[in-house]
């Protein structure tokens, strides 16, 4: 997209955010509800299909640009910006690995927004890699497969779910597949789990799979891709784009508590002119920048095919220390009535709580930069 378009498109979803969506996040806060109207909200203004190729049916906006929208979208309600990612970047593993009549099945209504799919590789009691233990056996023309997957967003009105598990008897990357499993499908059954601390209305799902039959069609790729495909086609844009997530999230709250200190005034003194104030917003501000300037990079970079693991890992373990600090001191400006349900920066300080976990911890983030440097050479 050339650059007169895309600050049109800015421009459009700056305003979206800064006007119809601050009504409805705080509907979805009221209500907990994030159905599958809000999804049709945001697929009837286009903002769904953004970075997909135009031969998919998608705008084919770069990553760098895309990085500068989904900033936006992250200072609106943490449920919205969640159904904006997943569908900007869902589209990536398939990619590699589907076959034509797949593109058409499901690659393409998923890019158009017919479909609803979501990303199903946790599980309670393995690590979100190639420990996965739900397995799958052929039978006929069918696969069977067992196991659980937990903790699994807006698994309350997937119409699919893009399923990671291995072949019975693997071990590793070996034998991981990538299939796709039906709502409806026998032997699947949903629960939906509590609701979390932050992110109000991303109805998080527990499945449980005893046999559960899908048709052998389904299975995207060959044995022995389903990790690759999840991991190298989504993992490190996604990291990427929950760091520009905490990037969006730090501004709005950086922007509410400028507000406050120049609306609230003590001892007949506005907030805003006491050095103590000042020095936090100057913290602040530094602080987004800086993590900002390490998401763009990471962006370019993507853009050029020129990035490592390692460069998104740094965005997101940044971003999210960063948003720690920065929505700690935002709620030290605004007093005890930013701890009040309600209030915006009170959200804010929960839903930022999610980015700790989301694209792996801190910890992990840790690992795979120390081994970049530590193998180099």
């Amino acid at each position: 997209m050339n650059d007169s378009a895309f600050q049109q498109l800015k421009s459009e979803v700056h305003d979206f955010v800064n006007g119809p969506l601050r009504e409805l996040s705080e509907k979805i806060e009221e209500t907990g509800q994030c159905g599958k109207d809000v999804w049709e909200e945001l697929r009837s203004h286009g903002f769904l299909n953004l970075t997909a190729p135009e031969s998919l049916g998608g705008k084919g906006i770069s990553f760098s640009q895309y990085l500068e929208i989904i900033e936006l979208f992250s200072q609106s309600h943490g449920s919205i910006r969640v159904i904006v990612h997943v569908s900007n970047g869902i589209w990536r593993p398939f990619m590699p690995i589907v076959n034509e009549e797949q593109r058409e099945r499901f690659l393409k209504p998923l890019v158009k927004g017919d479909l609803i799919a979501t990303f199903t590789l946790t599980e309670p009691n393995s690590g979100s890699g190639a420990d996965i233990k739900t397995t799958v056996r052929r039978e006929g023309n069918d696969f069977l497969i067992n196991g659980e997957k937990w903790m699994i967003s807006f698994g309350d009105v997937a119409d699919y779910f893009l399923l990671f598990a291995r072949e019975e008897g693997t071990i590793g990357y070996d034998g991981t597949l990538a299939i796709m499993i039906p709502r409806d499908t026998p032997g699947l059954k949903i629960d939906l789990m509590p609701p979390t601390m932050g992110q109000t209305g991303t109805g998080h799902a527990h499945l449980f799979l005893e046999n559960a039959r899908v048709p052998k069609d389904n299975l995207l790729g060959q044995p022995g891709q389903g990790l690759i495909a999840a991991l190298s086609g989504f993992l490190d844009p996604s990291r990427i784009s929950v760091a520009m997530t905490c990037v969006g999230l730090a501004q709005r709250a950086l922007d509410l508590a400028v507000e406050r200190a120049n609306e609230r005034v003590t001892f007949g003194k506005p907030l805003s002119k006491r050095q103590l104030i000042q020095s936090y917003i100057a913290e602040m501000a530094t602080d987004i920048e800086a993590a900002r300037l390490l998401c763009l990079n990471a962006g370019r970079l993507q853009d050029q095919e020129a990035l490592v693991p390692a460069q998104a890992s740094m965005a997101k373990f940044y971003s999210v220390e960063m948003l720690r600090r920065v929505t700690d001191k935002a709620l030290r400006i605004f007093g005890g009535i930013g701890y009040f349900k309600g209030s915006e920066i009170e959200r804010i300080y929960r839903d930022g709580r999610l980015q700790w976990f989301e694209e792996g911890t801190a910890e992990t983030q840790k690992v795979v930069i120390a081994k970049h440097y530590l193998t180099k050479g």
